[in-house]
């Protein structure tokens, strides 16, 4: 049942076959290739073999089955990074349920949101979260069972010992490459999250498309994903790709501060790093940066936001190793443009990953010519169908074989793509297009400036002008002075007519749990 990826072709095929479980092909794989013993997770609470992670995924599979859920019927999943994730995860898609790992940084009425619209018979949830979850239950139709991670309050079930009174050996759904396998709801960076549906057969087309090839991930990694499970850079990260290779994976419950990153990169040294720029930025910013020999690392990745280049030329320069800057979206599930090890260029998101198609497209549709800027689309075997429960906008996104990234990109004279902004953030001044994220990149040069968020706001004349909100790095006083010298600062960069008109220093950026800059809360009525 195990996919085979041939990289001895441009582009790679990744051969699937009809029948196919995404949980039995990562998890299996591993013991039918001798890597029963080695450490598929670290967690918080300790290690755990390849061999212990497929007991745990066939006992919930059971314990689901237990439960009366059938197949196609949905999960949600509340869980902070730990084993917990991956075996209810795999679990459910072992046993045909589909599972919907979600965003645990929201609020309650989130929460009846996701639960509602998903219509998900159970929930399992950390235990920190299990008090809003079961005050939702009584009001929620469709919610029948809440699973506790840790331990359980009043009526809901202990996900340890549910699991525990359950056989190591469980049948496997006969599903298909194409069934639905999971869904991953959109991080609501511009307005309500959406649903949407992935295939059995995405999880392993990311890794062999993305990670093997790009990243050269291999079993003796040690990998370690800040960006969290429930995110779909972060799923990739952390679960499929190291269980695609038989690597081992480093889990994390708290939050990514630059403290506790900092504490796992010594401790268990990983091989491969994943962030987000908001913290590259903050742990570059921070005094207690570990040296370089404490450090194991041989490659760093980010996505969620585009890159600023000097963000990282200065970790490049931290630590000897680069950051490889992609693209990827919750409907294409993973990275689909690229730097490459071998290839890196700041301030470009590199090249299309062999196996996707892109272009660059104005507004009727039509491409745009070289070093002009349009809409990125794109078309590859992992892009989600539709969006659940959602038709206008499945219509708007998904256009045949294309779907829409909502992003603006220029390619450059060497075909390497550079980042514009986000499609409903782009700026017209005097009639022409200026690209936030080219803006907030100047600010982010100045040695004060430690993040920037530029969005348009209506001068006296309700002409749109850049107004750029800026957090200071410590130890800098905000003021007119300042605000004037980082104006002169983007004129020096930039052609003049793109300079912030208006600065406005604020303690933090409004961001999405994944680390996406919610540039809609920033815009406000005309300012003079």
């Amino acid at each position: 049942m195990f996919a085979e990826a041939d990289h001895s072709a441009s582009p790679p095929r990744v051969s699937i076959p009809r029948v196919y479980n995404a949980a039995v092909d990562l998890v299996e794989r591993n013991l039918a290739r001798g890597r029963a013993e080695r450490v598929a997770f670290i967690d918080d609470a300790g290690r755990y073999s390849y061999r212990e992670l497929a007991q745990r995924v066939n006992r919930c599979a059971n314990a689901w089955r237990r439960l009366g859920l059938r197949s196609e019927d949905r999960v949600v999943l509340l869980l902070h990074d730990s084993i917990d994730f991956p075996t209810a995860f795999l679990g459910a898609i072992r046993a045909g349920v589909v599972p919907i790992p979600c965003n645990t940084l929201l609020t309650a009425a989130d929460y009846e949101y996701l639960l509602a619209d998903s219509r998900a018979r159970a929930v399992v949830v950390s235990a920190p979260l299990a008090p809003a979850i079961a005050s939702l239950a009584a009001r929620l139709d469709s919610l029948e069972h809440v699973i506790v991670s840790g331990a359980a309050v009043d009526s809901t079930v202990d996900f340890s010992a549910w699991i525990a009174l359950e056989s190591d050996d469980a049948p496997a759904a006969a599903t298909t490459a194409d069934d639905v396998c999971f869904w991953l709801y959109s991080s609501g960076s511009t307005g309500s999250p959406k649903g949407a549906v992935h295939l059995h057969a995405d999880l392993i087309q990311t890794a062999e498309l993305y990670a093997r090839p790009v990243l050269g991930i291999a079993p003796d990694d040690v990998v370690f994903s800040a960006a969290k499970l429930f995110f779909a850079y972060g799923l990739g990260n952390a679960l499929t790709f190291p269980l695609t290779v038989g690597a081992t994976s480093v889990l994390m419950a708290e939050r990514p501060t630059p403290a506790a990153v900092f504490k796992r990169l010594v401790a268990e040294r990983p091989t491969i790093f994943y962030g987000v720029p908001t913290l590259y930025a903050a742990m570059l910013a921070s005094a207690d940066f570990p040296a370089r020999e404490q450090l194991g690392m041989r490659c760093c990745v980010s996505a969620g936001e585009a890159l600023p280049a000097d963000l990282g030329k200065r970790w490049r320069d931290k630590t000897g190793v680069d950051i490889l800057d992609g693209l990827g979206s919750t409907e294409m599930l993973h990275i689909f443009l690229s730097n490459r090890p071998d290839d890196v260029c700041y301030g470009t998101t590199g090249r299309p990953v062999p196996g996707y198609e892109l272009r660059v497209v104005d507004e009727a549709g039509d491409p745009v010519a070289p070093g002009e800027i349009g809409e990125l689309q794109v078309s590859g075997p992992t892009s989600s169908p539709y969006y659940w429960n959602n038709r206008a906008k499945s219509l708007a996104t998904f256009l045949g074989p294309w779907t829409r990234s909502g992003d603006k990109y220029i390619v450059d004279a060497d075909g390497r793509y550079v980042y514009c902004g986000r499609t409903d953030d782009m700026l017209k001044v005097g009639g022409v297009y200026v690209s936030p994220f080219e803006v907030e990149a100047a600010l982010a040069t100045h040695s004060a400036v430690l993040e920037a968020a530029v969005v348009g706001y209506a001068d006296a004349s309700e002409l749109i002008k850049p107004k750029a909100f800026v957090v200071l790095k410590p130890g800098h006083e905000p003021g007119p002075a300042l605000a004037a010298a980082l104006q002169d600062h983007v004129k020096s960069l930039l052609a003049p007519f793109k300079y912030p008109r208006w600065i406005e220093f604020v303690g933090d950026l409004p961001k999405t749990a994944t680390g996406k800059i919610q540039r809609f809360k920033l815009r406000a009525p005309r300012r003079t």
